[in-house]
């Protein structure tokens, strides 16, 4: 009886294992509450070292040894593949390459509203040089003030948002420069007519037509209550890549995961796939900086379609002690023009 019971617990560990490490096979990536522990692999990865370190010592007891060897061998392995799977995506790279003439360089930041001041935003985009700048969680007369100091320091920048009625996470804005023309945000991200759910995402649209469409994404969390939302939020954001030379930047509140299946012709969602795991970055979390960043979920992403090259890309740990609980990320694009 006891072994038939270890077998089976052993069946279940490895079904579960197999779940956790790979859930895009059983198609459960955007299921609750797979969604959620996916999205820390680390953390799944030393949970698995620890019931490798448990299953080790439950061998000393000679009646527990081939249900503890299973064990054992079972979290060695599916911890072997998560390890592989965070190696492949990237465990972070601190530096861009030097910019050409062509260059642009992309940065966002959720500010988590009012946390994050003008001087701390324009401060990082003005360090990282950055002719983009989308800004979850941060209203327009924030975004001013760092466009303001932003032109103050010679970098001149439009600011543009979307909004629904409500606090700051209700407001997203991006800045961009006029280098790249004059830009305007589309009618229906202004009227949630054609957006993402509960907070909003802004298209920006060069207004001459010659230059590519920014998105600032902004994409609702996968609380238990709104798992229906978030999924249709990434989906509304892939169709937003449906053509070439789409930026999209912002805080997806998903990872690379749970994007599986919306991804068209090799993209990672719609035709645009995700920079940093291109550079060496896939793995660095942006959110929580509470936690290290090899620990958090790597849920805040800028990605291109095809007419772009991705160069470089690095996750800013230095500002995490400024409010906000997201890091910024930063990448540098290449015209294929």
């Amino acid at each position: 009886m006891m072994r038939v019971l270890g077998i089976l617990l052993t069946v279940l560990f490895a079904i579960a294992s197999a779940v956790l490490t790979w859930p895009q096979f059983f198609r459960l990536e955007r299921t609750y509450p797979i969604a959620q522990i996916v999205s820390f692999r680390a953390v799944v990865v030393l949970v698995f070292a620890a019931v490798v370190v448990l299953a080790l010592l439950l061998m000393l007891a000679r009646p527990l040894r081939g249900f503890a060897a299973s064990l054992a061998i079972v979290a060695l392995l599916a911890g072997g593949v998560n390890v592989g799977i965070l190696v492949s995506r990237g465990l972070g790279s601190d530096t861009l390459p030097e910019r050409t003439e062509s260059s642009i360089r992309v940065m966002t930041w959720n500010t988590a509203g009012e946390a994050t001041g003008p001087e701390e935003i324009a401060g990082a985009a003005i360090e990282m040089d950055a002719d983009i700048v989308a800004l979850p969680e941060t209203t327009l007369e924030t975004g001013g003030a760092v466009a303001e100091q932003m032109g103050a320091q010679g970098k001149p920048m439009w600011a543009l948002n979307a909004r629904y009625p409500g606090w700051d996470a209700q407001s997203t804005t991006i800045l961009i420069s006029p280098d790249l023309g004059e830009y305007s945000v589309i009618e229906s991200s202004q009227d949630g007519s054609s957006n993402t759910s509960w907070v909003p995402s802004a298209v920006a649209m060069p207004i001459d037509g010659d230059g590519p469409i920014i998105v600032a994404v902004h994409a609702v969390a996968p609380r238990a209550a709104y798992m229906d939302d978030w999924s249709e939020d990434l989906r509304w954001l892939g169709d937003q890549c449906a053509v070439d030379g789409v930026i999209l930047a912002g805080d997806f509140n998903a990872t690379v995961d749970h994007m599986a299946g919306l991804g068209v012709d090799g993209g990672t969602l719609g035709r645009c796939r995700d920079a940093a795991s291109q550079t060496g970055n896939g793995a660095v979390g942006t959110w929580s900086t509470g936690v290290p960043a090899l620990l958090g979920a790597p849920i805040d992403h800028v990605m291109v379609s095809d007419g772009w090259r991705v160069t470089g890309s690095v996750v800013l740990r230095a500002p995490d002690d400024v409010g906000t609980d997201h890091r910024p990320i930063v990448v540098q694009l290449e015209s294929e023009d």
